[in-house]
């Protein structure tokens, strides 16, 4: 697993496209997906598509004892110019 990341780029947040990054940011203010669809004029379908895009583009699987939602904002608000 830790030779897999290591072939990652410097920032997991640099594969995420600018919409992934905006809801993402909008997940780091601690709403829910029908408080980012409203911000951002999109469907809740629209935000559960992007947000599984990012925790794909993380890596983040579905794991018994984690939550992919805090661990992805944990990931932005620890990134250089993250939150």
């Amino acid at each position: 697993m830790v030779k897999a990341r290591s072939g990652r780029r410097t920032s997991d947040l640099s594969w995420l496209t600018p919409r992934e990054t905006r809801i993402l940011a909008e997940m780091a203010q601690g709403k829910s997906n029908a408080a980012i669809a409203s911000a951002l004029t999109v469907s809740e379908r629209a935000v559960e598509k992007h947000t599984n895009s990012i925790f794909s583009k993380l890596g983040l699987t579905e794991e018994k004892d984690v939550n992919r939602r805090v661990k992805a904002v944990l990931l932005y608000l620890s990134a250089p110019g993250g939150g």
